[in-house]
């Protein structure tokens, strides 16, 4: 009797269902928000740039957010599987090759940090550079090792306003500085409020973020330390000239609110994540409406 050979054949996702998962690598979501703030650089920045340039450097900016995400996607693939809320991304649920990944962490910056240096200026090229350097080849590795990644990761994420105004000027002054800051002392308390709320799934990956590695508690502690700093750091934009007395009075109110927000965590016990994720969302609103008044109120 013949016995019977049950073949499995993988059936191959689609065109669109293949490029979709190619463009989510990039993380679209999370480039459209830096992109965003590259372009509050430009905007505030004295000075202007031609309209080829402006579009230049902001589609530079995003090729190489990209290509940082597709290389975090990349060196997190096995890290990424143990973990609920990434295990269905392409790469670990097995949809798309890591190869894939690399190449397109690799090629978008051959091309976009190379046009950033040439229709705007080297600084800017340098600056993008330092940018997916430090978020792929420091940051990401270092989760692995030490809480002070926290304070690595926030560098990149901060740079990209800078490249808006030195874009502009061609040298980094007191003014880009300040939007630098701004975005450095905002991450602190966004992703310490996630490493609250979303600690069980980091344990699983052998992530050693701040709430894990040293409780609840003290990661309230240094998210409203940094929710205080933010506060003077937005506030600067006024006697920089960037900014008129109503967006200081719009800074000063989101900042104390977010401030207050924070401090208010303290007195919650070890293992209460609900605040930890509303606070999340309330550093991205935080984040909206301050760039909201600066538009609005900017000089």
């Amino acid at each position: 009797m013949r016995e019977s050979v049950q073949v499995q054949t993988r059936v191959a996702p689609s065109p669109l269902l293949w490029a979709r998962d190619v463009a989510s690598l990039a993380k679209p979501r999370l480039s459209a928000l830096v992109v965003c703030t590259a372009a509050g650089g430009m905007w505030l920045a004295p000075g202007a740039l031609t309209a080829a340039r402006a579009v230049v450097l902001l589609v530079g900016t995003a090729l190489v957010v990209g290509a940082a995400n597709a290389l975090n996607n990349f060196l997190e693939r096995d890290l990424d599987a143990r973990m609920r809320r990434t295990r269905n991304r392409p790469l670990p649920a097995g949809r798309l090759e890591p190869g894939v990944a690399l190449a397109l962490g690799l090629a978008l910056p051959a091309f976009a940090i190379p046009a950033l240096a040439l229709a705007t200026n080297p600084l800017t090229g340098l600056l993008a550079l330092i940018a997916l350097v430090s978020y792929a080849g420091v940051y990401t590795p270092l989760k692995q090792k030490t809480t002070a990644a926290l304070f690595v990761g926030a560098v990149p994420g901060a740079i990209p306003p800078l490249m808006g105004w030195t874009a502009v000027t061609g040298r980094i002054d007191w003014g880009g500085l300040a939007l630098f800051g701004i975005l450095f002392f905002w991450q602190l308390p966004h992703f310490l409020a996630i490493s609250i709320y979303l600690k069980e799934d980091y344990a699983r990956a052998g992530l050693r973020v701040f709430a894990l590695v040293h409780g609840d508690r003290a990661a309230r502690a240094w998210a409203s330390v940094a929710s205080l700093l933010l506060v003077p750091v937005t506030l600067s934009l006024v006697p920089l000239g960037l900014a008129g007395p109503a967006y200081g009075a719009a800074a000063a109110a989101l900042g104390l609110g977010l401030a207050g927000w924070a401090l208010a965590g303290l007195r919650l016990p070890e293992g209460s994540v609900r605040q930890a994720r509303s606070f999340f969302l309330g550093t991205l609103t935080h984040l909206t409406l301050l760039f909201v008044a600066l538009f609005l109120w900017a000089r």
